[in-house]
């Protein structure tokens, strides 16, 4: 078996199923959507005698993708699983209220934020209400909002409403590797903040839940999916510390993902271990 490890970013809704990061990573990276094309990626290459690290490209709020991603490789033959390994996800919530904090910094204090990702379940989207809450709290703009890409309220919608609230500059706040297009508001100054991740802190992260995963199954054995089987439970792996930062790892903290607590627009709060 060859040491060479091919990186596969399996995405969900998050990452438009692949689309969102054509161009942004390594070409040396396989980016896939999650299920039949996963299985076949990681067959074909264990077949051909290379290993492969399988990371899900979540930033915190689909769980059920490292879980999906999980039952895919487990029904793999134990042959070819065992030329694999699953990486934790690329983010937990806790690193994107950091990136749109960073984001929102850079933003001028006086236009209104509009948070803004594709729609995901009613639980994923209430996750984004109390990430975007967070961002309000430890920041410096009075108005944060949140808009669903393909949901309730719609970014075109999302403006309507920061209008109506006085904003005449509103700033798109991507939470998601994909991107929504900026809509016309007429009498206000609409635009996007770019992408929430810059290409070479992607690649930096991604290289880290590799090297991690990979050293995790030499020292330990554990290939990943045992853990990620249950990632929708507990909502993902444990990975308290923010990117680039300390790399002891527990997987210990429960956290049902099923239990927002809502107090309106913007204010959805929850802890996070």
């Amino acid at each position: 078996m060859s040491d060479h490890c091919r990186v596969i970013a399996v995405c969900g809704h998050e990452a438009a199923y692949g689309e969102a990061l054509h161009g942004l990573l390594d070409p040396e990276v396989t980016v896939v959507p999650n299920g039949r094309a996963l299985y076949r990626t990681v067959a074909a290459l264990s077949r051909r005698g290379e290993q492969s690290c399988v990371v899900p490209m979540t930033l915190g709020r689909d769980p059920e993708l490292v879980a999906d991603a999980a039952r895919t490789l487990r029904a793999l033959p134990a042959a070819e699983r065992a030329a694999t390994v699953l990486a934790e996800p690329f983010g937990t919530s806790q690193h994107l209220t950091a990136w749109l904090r960073a984001a929102a910094g850079r933003a001028p204090d006086n236009s209104a934020l509009l948070v803004t990702a594709p729609a995901g379940d009613p639980f994923e989207d209430a996750e984004l209400y109390r990430v975007a809450s967070l961002v309000r709290r430890y920041g410096s703009h009075d108005l944060v909002e949140v808009a669903f890409t393909g949901g309730d309220p719609d970014p075109a919608e999302g403006v309507r409403r920061c209008r109506l609230l006085g904003a005449r500059h509103v700033v798109l706040l991507p939470a998601a590797f994909a991107r929504p297009e900026v809509p016309d508001a007429p009498g206000a100054r609409v635009e996007s903040a770019g992408p929430l991740i810059a290409p070479a802190a992607l690649a930096r992260v991604l290289a880290e839940r590799v090297a991690d995963a990979r050293r995790h199954r030499g020292e330990h054995g554990d290939d990943g999916i045992a853990a990620g089987l249950t990632a929708a439970d507990n909502h993902g792996h444990s990975h308290s510390h923010p990117p680039g930062g300390g790399h002891d790892h527990g997987h210990g903290h429960p956290h049902p993902h099923r239990h927002p607590h809502v107090h309106g627009a913007g204010q959805v709060i929850r802890s996070i271990a």
